[in-house]
C-alpha cells in the first residue's frame, strides 16, 4: 500500500520489469535479424539472430505470465501487473519477428557462414 502511494517502486513492479526488459530485447534482436537478411546491415548472422528472438520472447512472454499469475491485487496496486501486461505483446511480437526472419534467413539461403562459402566437415589439406 505504502508503495502505491509514495511512487516507490516495490517489489511487484521489480518482477515486471526484467520482463518488459526482456520483451524489448528480444524486438531489438528481430528487427535487426530482418534488418540483416534485407541487407541494410552487413554483421552477425541472420539464422543466429532469429533464433535468438525467439528464444527470447519465449522467455519474455513466460516471465510476465509468471509474474501474472503470482502477483496479488489487481491494476494500479503498485504490484507491476500493468507492466507485465505490456511485456505480454512484446514477447509475442519478438517470437513473430524471429520466426519472421528464421524463414526468410531460409528462402534466402542465409546460412551459418555469411560469406557465402560452404563449410566442410573434417580436416583441411
Amino acid at each position: 500500500m505504502a508503495a502505491a502511494e509514495g511512487g516507490v517502486i516495490g517489489d511487484g513492479r521489480t518482477g515486471a520489469n526484467p520482463a518488459l526488459g526482456v520483451g524489448l530485447t528480444g524486438v531489438a534482436i528481430g528487427w535487426l535479424s530482418l534488418a540483416r537478411i534485407a541487407g541494410r546491415i552487413s554483421t552477425g548472422n541472420a539464422r543466429t539472430g532469429a533464433l535468438s528472438a525467439l528464444a527470447v520472447g519465449v522467455a519474455g512472454t513466460a516471465l510476465a505470465v509468471l509474474h501474472l499469475a503470482t502477483s496479488s491485487g489487481g491494476p494500479g496496486t503498485g504490484n507491476g501487473m500493468v507492466g507485465a501486461v505490456a511485456a505480454i505483446p512484446l514477447g509475442l511480437i519478438a517470437m513473430f519477428l524471429g520466426r519472421r526472419a528464421l524463414t526468410r534467413s531460409r528462402h534466402t539461403g542465409q546460412g551459418a557462414d555469411p560469406t557465402g562459402h560452404e563449410r566442410k566437415l573434417g580436416p583441411t589439406p
